[in-house]
């Protein structure tokens, strides 16, 4: 099972890995790609202002710029580790074991619009570039990973159920056919239900956990359901490749 979790705009500072290796990186067949964008970055970053506009940042977040003018050169630590926010602290990777950190590793990639994809257990700096962003020099960001991304995800899932819950933005960048995805509802007094994405990114780290820390292997939605209820969480089956979260 392969479960593609969505990045954080917010990312912990710092590591004690070795500055960004490429090669390092899993699903290869990406690296030409990540090289242009990384490197696009750091020009990007010689112009504040210009840096600013097109990762649409405000005026006291020039901190974000200089993370990616040191892109090449900041230490790096676990994706896992990296990416920090709501879903994060709802999946709380620092509980785990170390045995369950491996199977982390083993079970959890995450999107990104500058790397495409990575493993949980890849060592990425701290770096700033949204699904939305326009790089100069480049077009949408969908337009340059969807000829390569979604076919390096099959490649990496490798016959296994792949569970996608990446944002819609990201699920742009890269579609995974026939993967299960989750919509998380509340339900409202009358009945009626809504998306609300603070619940939205909670409840999918919830989910994301229990995918983890579960010994089984689901093979198809009905498997995704049945380790989600035992977790806790509330749970319908929409169709074969949906999964409904209430809340």
């Amino acid at each position: 099972m392969l479960v593609l979790l969505p990045p954080s705009e917010t990312k912990s500072d710092g590591g004690v890995g070795e500055p960004l290796d490429l090669g390092e990186l899993s699903m290869p067949q990406l690296t030409p790609t990540r090289e242009l964008l990384v490197q696009a970055l750091v020009d990007l970053a010689a112009d504040s202002e210009a840096s600013m506009r097109a990762l649409g940042l405000g005026a006291t977040q020039g901190d974000e710029v200089e993370r990616n003018a040191k892109l090449w050169v900041s230490p790096t630590r676990p994706a896992l580790e990296r990416y920090t926010g709501v879903l994060f602290d709802a999946l709380d990777a620092a509980s785990f074991t170390r045995a369950q950190r491996e199977k982390a590793y083993r079970r959890l990639a995450i999107g990104s619009a500058l790397f495409g994809a990575v493993r949980a257990g890849d060592p990425i700096p701290a770096y700033r570039l949204s699904g939305g962003s326009k790089v100069p020099g480049f077009g949408t960001l969908a337009a340059l990973w969807r000829p390569e991304l979604p076919d390096a995800l099959v490649r990496e899932a490798d016959g296994d159920l792949v569970v996608d819950l990446r944002s819609g933005i990201y699920q742009q960048l890269g579609p995974v056919p026939g993967a299960v995805t989750a919509t998380v509802l509340t339900e409202q007094a009358d009945g009626s239900r809504k998306v609300v994405s603070h619940f939205n990114k909670h409840h999918k780290g919830l989910l994301a956990r229990a995918l983890v820390l579960t010994r089984a292997e689901p093979a198809d939605v009905k498997g995704v359901a049945r380790v989600a209820a035992k977790a806790g969480l509330r749970v319908e089956t929409r169709s074969p490749t949906e999964l409904l979260v209430l809340t």
